[in-house]
């Protein structure tokens, strides 16, 4: 259900993504969906965890190989920008950020989950750059907290298509961002 969802908004994007279309997509009928996700917010948030899910086996698998801790940095910055426009993954954490305002301690608990992953490994990442020397003495955590504002606000412009900002662009702004403050 979940791959079908995501499947569905990254083809018709988030209003193509309806509990009657997903019930005939997956052969069950959209009350049945909506008494196993109880909302369609809880639908995008469980597809969310379940995309989060896949990405972060794949940046476990990058972060975790033997190579620089720059390049390694490369990868997981590569890995969180958007595609380009309506990139599906950025198309839903956008939607589930939008309704989280209205949504309920559980739910806020599992977004922040999901932010907290990404966090941590990245902190590791700069801590470990830092202790064999790669990096500047930079405190682990705060800097994390500012790439990752710089990453996401970046990637909203991204998957949004504001002219003039695509991933490319992006990239070099990040590359340079990362040789002012981190590299020696």
């Amino acid at each position: 259900m979940l791959a079908a969802a995501m499947a569905t908004i990254a083809e018709r994007g988030l209003d193509g993504l309806t509990m009657a279309g997903l019930g005939r997509q997956v052969g069950m009928s959209s009350g049945h969906l909506l008494y196993y996700f109880g909302s369609k917010d809880e639908l995008l948030l469980q597809t969310l965890e379940w995309s989060e899910g896949r990405l972060g086996l794949e940046r476990g698998a990058l972060l975790s190989r033997q190579a620089p801790a720059r390049e390694r940095l490369d990868a997981y910055v590569a890995l969180y920008i958007p595609d380009g426009p309506r990139d599906p993954h950025w198309t839903l954490w956008l939607e589930v950020w939008n309704r989280s305002q209205n949504a309920d301690a559980d739910m806020r608990g599992r977004q922040a989950a999901i932010e907290g992953a990404w966090h941590r490994d990245l902190v590791a990442l700069l801590a470990e750059g830092v202790s064999r020397g790669e990096f500047r003495a930079v405190d682990p955590d705060r800097f994390a907290a500012r790439l990752r504002a710089l990453l996401d606000g970046f990637s909203v412009h991204v998957a949004v298509g504001i002219p003039g900002v695509g991933r490319e662009q992006v990239l070099m702004h990040v590359g340079e961002f990362l040789r002012e403050g981190l590299l020696r």
